[in-house]
């Protein structure tokens, strides 16, 4: 079995984006017998005359009723190549919430595109997002391409618009492809019905994508500290390790290192898991530290690379998509979750709101929910932080009621804007 590929649809309403992952499930033998057996009967219930791949991904009954995406639906699949994490969000506005939540941990973003409508207002907000919240890669799928007869004109007046509004955002990596969900042109198997298209189908680029450097081994090691260990066996009475999972970078047995926020120095002793000890680990990979210096290191401390080690801040700006119903004003008490430390933070100011259609910003007293807005923060204490534009792990935060615990915001430090 290869890596892992996360991956978000993001699209208009109606453009197929249940349909596609229904069919992406069906065509790779990801559905159980009994799921499809389900689904079928759903269908002919529903009035349908043919198979509903759609309502393989539309779980909640409401969706089902009204026959659209409400919430994040998440999928798993995988094939010979590379298992895959879908996260099927949804198309309305005021899901942006729902959006952002997929799209954050995605290793690459798949807009859907109506070929009859073209390139819509929602469509420039999801390519937007994708933007904002650094996806590397991003897919154009140009479903429905039977409804306007597999016609390629058609096709290259989308991409065409797409590529000016990727342009505008700044995505680097867009790939187009041609498809008919229902019917399964260039999802699974390459269609023949438009020889004028030569690219792979969906799942043939999903399998190839790479995702290696996006995961961040290239660049410098982050390691919060999650649990220290302290068997304290008959064998290892001394054994002192720190567990956690690498956020990026490589880190090998014999490097040099510091602990922050402390700024202590050491190297890296040994590195072990549960089926023995490593020479190196890299990001996403579950490990446990041990140090050659006896340090004071705790839940929420980093270990990073020395020659190139992130900010120790109590105050910084970040962007922000306010994810509650009551509105996040100035003066704001709340908790910061950043990797794995938690701690009390003020909003000290509300800077602007951000039109993510338009990209323009705009002066703002509050964000109310599903909006997207830069504010400062002060916190408690230091947070070991890189700008998101950097490290998507370690410049991202939540933002949490601390009375309730419910998560009120998702955050990304902005970059060439951290204070000092």
């Amino acid at each position: 079995m290869g890596d892992l590929l996360r991956f978000a649809t993001a699209g208009s309403v109606d453009d197929g984006k249940s349909t596609l992952i229904g069919r992406l499930l069906y065509d790779s033998k990801s559905v159980f017998a009994d799921q499809l057996a389900s689904v079928e009967r759903t269908s002919v219930d529903r009035g349908d005359d043919y198979t509903n791949l759609a309502l393989l991904t539309d779980g909640l009954r409401a969706e089902r009723e009204q026959g659209i995406t409400i919430d994040v639906a998440y999928r798993y699949f995988s094939t010979p190549v590379r298992s895959f994490i879908v996260a099927d969000t949804p198309g309305h506005v005021q899901y942006t919430r729902n959006m952002v939540t997929g799209a954050s941990t995605a290793d690459l973003a798949l807009v859907l595109v109506d070929a009859r409508k073209g390139v819509l207002e929602q469509t420039r907000r999801h390519a937007a997002l994708s933007g904002l919240l650094r996806v590397p890669h991003v897919v154009l799928a140009v479903n429905k391409m039977d409804l306007v007869g597999f016609d390629e004109a058609v096709f290259d007046a989308i991409v065409k618009a797409f590529t000016d509004v990727a342009d505008e955002i700044g995505l680097a990596d867009v790939t187009a492809i041609p498809m008919a969900a229902l019917s399964g042109d260039n999802v699974v198997h390459r269609s023949d019905r438009m020889d004028w298209y030569d690219g792979p189908a969906l799942l043939e680029h999903l399998e190839q994508v790479s995702v290696e450097r996006d995961h961040g081994e290239a660049r410098p090691s982050r390691f919060p500290v999650q649990y220290v260990l302290r068997p304290m066996s008959i064998e290892r009475p001394d054994y002192r390790g720190y567990a956690g999972t690498m956020a990026s970078g490589t880190l090998r047995v014999g490097d040099d290192v510091v602990v922050l926020p402390s700024g202590r120095s050491t190297t890296i002793a040994g590195i072990d898991t549960a089926d023995g000890e490593l020479t190196h680990a890299v990001a996403r990979q579950a490990v446990t530290v041990r140090l050659a210096a006896e340090l004071d290191v705790s839940r929420g401390d980093a270990i990073c690379a020395a020659g190139s080690p992130p900010q120790v801040l109590s105050s910084l700006e970040a962007t922000v998509c306010w994810m509650a119903d009551a509105p996040l004003e100035p003066g704001a008490q709340l908790l910061v979750k950043h990797t794995t430390r938690t701690v009390r933070a003020k909003v000290t100011a509300l800077l602007d709101r951000l039109d993510v259609t338009t990209l323009e910003r705009e002066p703002a007293e509050q964000l109310r929910l599903n909006d997207i807005g830069r504010i400062t923060l002060r916190t408690a204490s230091p947070l070991v932080v890189d700008a998101y534009a950097d490290d998507r792990t370690t410049g991202a935060f939540l933002l949490i009621d601390a009375t309730t615990g419910e998560t009120r915001g998702a955050g990304m430090v902005m970059a060439g804007t951290l204070l000092p």
